[in-house]
């Protein structure tokens, strides 16, 4: 029977690093499905992955990469009745809600033989304490229907910082294995221990359909996330959630998102530039950024960037230069000044 982890986390958690880990030294030799669900137009991940020796489109390395837009069960049906792997890993946009996925793969599976590995999130240790006061309806779904929390970027941490986020934490779910040991640190096995330890249970069962309302936008019930931080998260405080959880919200009605082609060779100066200007704001709200773009004088740039984190590096060529913003309330003309385009 196919097993199906589900690897959920909030935009820029690190939920393709974790992917690329579990794949590398976990599951090799088996027959393995990767579907992403990415929210934007144009998605980019499938590139960081090509990186890491998982063709996207070719059977034969035993992985096959779906972007999902439409119904999420019914696709995942298709792709479990075409090619019965062994094994599904399902990374949802980062503006998903957990309780949703769990949903759809439990539909799906009475239909379809299948079951729930598990079912986490990985938390931006370092961002956990602003995004849970400024998105709390969605942020709180992710780690409230977790099996095993995994906290990123743990590493150079102090003490007092982890220990208020694993806090923070536990007065949303007191029972998950949560791993605060850098990932470096640790073998892809171990990691795998801690996400299958937990099990559904009938009681987290009736909590995530009480996350539900009912709400039928199983696969755009999104994320709410609407905030800029420069490590001092404390005052800045939207409350987005405002309305509190008698509602259930749509991506779509609080994130946008900003994609391009692009043929236009950056330096990697160019690229860093334009992403600190991200973080001086003038732009909306921007939550995620990330693209594959040609290199003046030769090769390609790969970015990534989470608010006060930047990420530029020599990468895998793509087929023409692509990036791809999310925030809220974006201006487009204003990322146009910043990339130059």
């Amino acid at each position: 029977m196919t097993k199906i982890d589900i690897i959920s986390g909030f935009l820029g958690a690190g939920k393709t690093t974790l992917i690329k880990k579990l794949l590398e030294e976990v599951y090799q030799g088996q027959k393995l499905v990767l579907i992403e669900n990415e929210f934007g137009e144009i998605g980019i991940d499938g590139g960081f992955l090509k990186e890491a020796g998982i063709q996207i489109s070719e059977m034969n390395s035993g992985c096959i990469c779906c972007s999902l837009v439409g119904d999420f069960g019914k696709a995942l049906k298709e792709v479990i009745t075409t090619y019965a792997p062994d094994r599904v890993i399902i990374e949802p946009s980062g503006v998903g809600k957990l309780s949703d996925v769990i949903r759809a793969v439990q539909n799906a599976g009475e239909e379809v033989p299948m079951e729930l590995g598990s079912f986490v999130t990985v938390v931006n240790a370092a961002k956990c304490k602003m995004y849970m006061k400024n998105f709390g309806e969605f942020f709180d779904d992710q780690v409230e229907c977790a099996g095993a929390i995994i906290l990123s970027r743990t590493g150079g941490m102090k003490q007092e910082k982890l220990d208020e986020a694993v806090a923070l934490l536990r007065q949303h779910n007191p029972s998950a294995p949560i791993i605060t040991t850098p990932w470096d640190q640790l073998a892809g096995a171990q990691i795998r221990s801690a996400m299958e330890g937990h099990t559904l249970t009938e009681e987290l069962l009736a909590d995530i359909h009480a996350h539900g309302h009912d709400h039928e936008h199983h696969h755009h019930d999104h994320d709410h996330e609407h905030h800029h931080e420069h490590e001092h998260d404390h005052e800045h405080h939207h409350d987005h959630d405002g309305c509190g959880h008698d509602h259930d919200h749509d991506a779509d009605e609080v994130f946008t998102s900003w994609g391009v082609e692009t043929t236009r060779p950056y330096t990697a100066q160019e690229v860093e530039s334009a992403l600190k200007a991200l973080d001086e704001g003038g732009c909306g709200e921007v939550l995620r950024a990330k693209g594959i773009l040609p290199r003046q004088g030769g090769g390609w740039l790969h970015f990534d960037y989470t608010p006060g984190e930047i990420n530029v590096r020599e990468g895998t060529p793509d087929y023409t230069g692509r990036l791809c913003v999310i925030g809220s309330e974006l201006k487009e003309d204003r990322l146009k000044e910043v990339f130059r385009l």
